[in-house]
C-alpha cells in the first residue's frame, strides 16, 4: 500500500497546526492532559492516512468493464444520458464513502474521445440531481470497436476537489489511474442498453478488481 500524492498537501496542512499545537500543550499543560491530545492527533493523522492510500492491486484486465472505484452500487436504472450519447442508457452508480479509496480508474482500454468539467454545486452524492447540478468531470472511452463508455466523477457534500487526469486523445489503459476525489462521492458509469450487467443494487466493489458488466 503506498500514500496517493493528492494528499501530499492535506497530510502537511492537518500536521503542522496539530505538531505545534501538541508543543504549546508540552509546555503548559500536565502530563495526562498532553497524553490525551496527542491520542486524538494520532487517531485524526491516521484516518488522514487512510483517506489517501492506494493498495497494492493487480488490475483485472480483460474484455469486460472493469469497476473504475471502490464504494457501493447504489444506481442501476436505464436513464437518458444528455450530455454525450443523448440518448438512453444502463446508468449504473457508485457511491464512496469517507473510509473508500477514493481514485479512479479506465473502466476499459482505449483512447479517450471526451473530456469534460462542469462547475456546480456540492448537493448530496445520493440525491437524484447530483449527476446533472454538482461539479463533475465526465470522461468517454473509445474502445477498437468502436464501443463507448462515459463515466462521471462527481462532487459531493464532502468531496469538493475533483481531480481528473484525462485528457482528449490519450491512451485509456483498463485498471490505470485516471484520477482522484477528496473524500469521497460517486462515480457514474453509463453502459449500453444490452450490456450484460454483472454487479447488484448495495453490492460493495473495489476498484481495479471487479467486473461491471460484458459488452
Amino acid at each position: 500500500m503506498k500514500l496517493h500524492r493528492e494528499g501530499t498537501a492535506s497530510i502537511l496542512i492537518a500536521s503542522l497546526p496539530l505538531i505545534a499545537s501538541l508543543a504549546c500543550l508540552y509546555l503548559i499543560a500536565p502530563w495526562w492532559l498532553w497524553g490525551f491530545f496527542s491520542l486524538g492527533f494520532l487517531v485524526l493523522f491516521g484516518l488522514i492516512l487512510w483517506f489517501f492510500r492506494i493498495p497494492n492491486r493487480t488490475p483485472n484486465k480483460g474484455e469486460f468493464v472493469l469497476c473504475p472505484a471502490d464504494g457501493k452500487v447504489v444506481v442501476i436504472e436505464k436513464t437518458f444520458e444528455k450530455e454525450y450519447f443523448k440518448d438512453e442508457r444502463i446508468q449504473l452508480s457508485i457511491f464512496m464513502s469517507p473510509l473508500n479509496v477514493h481514485a479512479q480508474y479506465y473502466p476499459i482500454d482505449g483512447e479517450v474521445s471526451y473530456k469534460a468539467y462542469h462547475p456546480g454545486k456540492y448537493l448530496v452524492a445520493w440525491h437524484p440531481k447530483s449527476s446533472e447540478e454538482n461539479e463533475r468531470s465526465t470522461v468517454v472511452v473509445k474502445n477498437e470497436k468502436g464501443q463507448e463508455i462515459l463515466f462521471r466523477q462527481i462532487a459531493g457534500a464532502v468531496a469538493r476537489r475533483i481531480v481528473c487526469y484525462s485528457e482528449q486523445g490519450d491512451k485509456a489503459d483498463q485498471g490505470e489511474e485516471m484520477g482522484f476525489i477528496k473524500f469521497g462521492s460517486r462515480v457514474d458509469v453509463f453502459l449500453p442498453l444490452d450490456a450484460d450487467i454483472k454487479v447488484s443494487l448495495e453490492q460493495a466493489v473495489q476498484g481495479r478488481l471487479d467486473v461491471l458488466a460484458e459488452l
